[in-house]
């Protein structure tokens, strides 16, 4: 009879166990704390976001290169994971905090349709505090490029779990990533 319940008990845990897939990480840093400023002048902190699933990149807003195709991805992936009815937040951080003030994000923001319900740009701080946290938490280079209005940083979208955990990096450049985001949180949600 003893056997029977250990049995029984193992082919419970095994049939939980398959209901619940993860996701496989390429990543395990942890977000540091922050206090910055979005496009309508409130505050964001990493305390808001706990218990949220939600996807973050580096921006700015005259950047003449990358951040368009990030940010137009940016947005489907918020069209998608809205399609899907998937609850996770997206938090772009600029990289150009002298320039990018809420007013220029927001304008940002709104030609790229993004719906701040659930999409917040962030700025309000000296370039050196953004470009330490870019790389202690995202392991995401940041840079000045000198003689230059344009500046140097990684094109990865960053999944952050609901303990301010990043879990995986993807190609915010690729088209074909924002699927997989999209897949990746229906795992977990």
């Amino acid at each position: 009879m003893k056997a029977i319940h250990i049995v029984l008990i193992a082919v419970l845990s095994l049939l939980a166990a398959c209901g619940q897939s993860e996701i496989e990480s390429n990543m395990d840093e942890t977000v540091q704390d922050f206090e910055f400023t979005t496009q309508d002048n409130n505050t964001l902190t990493k305390s808001d976001l706990e218990g949220e699933w939600w996807v973050a990149n580096t921006i700015f807003t005259n950047c003449e290169t990358v951040c368009p195709p990030m940010t137009r991805n940016m947005s489907i992936l918020q069209d998608k994971a809205e399609e899907k009815g998937l609850d996770v937040e997206f938090v772009s951080f600029s990289i150009d905090p002298e320039n990018d003030t809420p007013e220029k994000l927001k304008a940002f923001g709104d030609k790229h349709d993004a719906d701040y319900e659930n999409w917040t740009f962030v700025t309000g701080y000296e370039f050196e505090r953004i470009k330490e946290f870019s790389i202690k938490s995202f392991k995401n280079l940041v840079d000045e490029i000198p003689d230059s209005s344009q500046f140097m940083h990684g094109t990865s979208f960053f999944l952050v779990n609901p303990e301010g955990k990043v879990i995986k990096k993807y190609k915010g450049t690729s088209n074909e990533e924002m699927d997989k985001i999209i897949e990746d949180l229906e795992k977990v949600q």
